[in-house]
């Protein structure tokens, strides 16, 4: 008999014995997999978000660093303001490239075009832009006409409709920008022209007209010279334009970076005190296993099987239950994150998307390598000394 088949037919007749190892390895493997999935899931999201605002720094009104960050990172709704002034004196700054403002609009709830409650409305300047354009070139080959619009991976065109209304005006949704897990996915973006009409409109057709402070905007995107010092080019706009906070693209969502630093250590540390107490009990379980078997080894012995086949059988025996259980596991945590993905990230306060397919092979062979890992070290000892006892011995107790 082979040593798997062997060890398949002692798990079929010790069905309490197997569930507890079982449960034990699909528990450890769940949790694992998925605490490992939502931090690197957050950390994806964020890398991939700053990536999507093209800016090497982001200029914001003083005191709005904290709304602005949570608008960019959770699409939290938030109006604020400042001068368009503040664009000629932050492009008067040595080392700037470019410099292009954007307009936050008053968010929309429950908006019938978006999958989720809220909408973020962002205006951008044709004439000045560097973070749309790219996008435009490549998927549209053409700058956006007026009434013409694109939104991130949440935003659609509602059933049985050709465009999305806003405030009483019909805007063709002409693309979507690709899936980021940060408040970008819900975010709609429209050029000055479309938000004048807009607004012109809204005075008439809509409930609630859209208002747009004369002479105002809300950030700054600026694009510094290739080889400035990011940092040195930040402390000078800090210090030389009045009222405005320069956000650095590698720096920001800190309060984020933060709270998911805390998060992860307490991850951490959930999941080595399971995983002690899970070995602990395995090896228990496999322990109490070998006493049982004494005898059946002690035959085993007696028909001619060597140590080394009795300690490779137990060891196969855990092979078998870690394997099942860690691809069961990492199932299931797989299942439940993909699922319950949106409840997740809100009720943590963070962003979430989900890795490529290459990061996810990888997290679940690490996982399963390591369940094995510790459901053989488990069992190790145990088998080690059943399979050096004598058979005589054996036999007799």
């Amino acid at each position: 008999m082979s040593i798997f088949r062997l060890a398949y037919n002692n798990i079929r007749g010790s069905a309490f014995r197997s569930m507890v190892i079982f449960m034990c390895v699909l528990g450890v493997a769940s949790f694992l997999l998925g605490t490992t999935l939502v931090i690197s899931g957050a950390q994806n999201s964020l890398n991939v978000g700053i990536q999507r605002l093209g800016a090497d720094i982001l200029v914001v009104p003083e005191g709005a660093q904290t709304q602005v960050e949570t608008a960019l990172l959770m699409g939290k709704p938030t109006n604020v303001w400042m001068p368009d002034s503040k664009v000629a004196e932050i492009a008067a700054i040595p080392g700037v490239e470019a410099v292009s403002p954007q307009i936050y609009l008053q968010s929309l709830y429950g908006a019938a075009c978006c999958s989720v409650s809220e909408m973020f409305l962002v205006v951008y300047d044709p004439a000045t832009d560097f973070t749309i354009k790219p996008w435009l070139e490549k998927e549209l080959g053409r700058p956006l006409n007026t009434g013409e619009v694109i939104g991130g991976s949440y935003i659609f065109v509602p059933t049985g409709q050709t465009s999305i209304k806003l405030y009483g005006y019909n805007t063709d949704l002409v693309g979507n920008l690709e899936a980021t897990g940060t408040g970008i996915d819900q975010t709609l973006f429209m050029s000055t022209a479309t938000a004048e009409a807009m607004a012109k409109s809204s005075l008439t057709t809509a409930v609630q007209p859209l208002l747009i402070p004369s002479g105002q905007i809300s950030e700054v995107m600026v694009k510094i010279v290739p080889g400035a010092d990011r940092h040195k080019v930040a402390l000078d706009i800090l210090s030389g334009v009045l009222g405005v906070v320069p956000l650095e693209s590698p720096n920001m969502f800190g309060q984020f970076r933060h709270q998911m630093t805390g998060l992860l250590w307490g991850f951490v540390a959930i999941m080595v005190v399971f995983w002690i107490l899970s070995a602990v009990l395995i090896g228990l379980v496999f322990s109490m296993a070998a006493n049982e078997r004494r005898r059946e080894i002690a035959v085993l012995r007696a028909l001619g099987a060597t140590r080394f086949y009795v300690f490779r059988s137990i060891l196969a025996e855990a092979v078998i239950l870690a394997f099942s259980g860690a691809v069961i596991g990492v199932t299931l945590a797989t299942f439940v994150i993909y699922l319950f993905r949106t409840y997740i990230t809100s009720s943590l306060g963070m962003p979430f998307l989900f890795p490529g397919w290459g990061s996810f092979i990888g997290m679940v062979a690490a996982g399963t390598a390591f369940i094995l890992l510790t459901v053989v070290l488990a069992a190790l000892w145990p088998a080690y000394r059943v399979s050096r006892m004598e058979p005589a011995i054996a036999a007799r107790e």
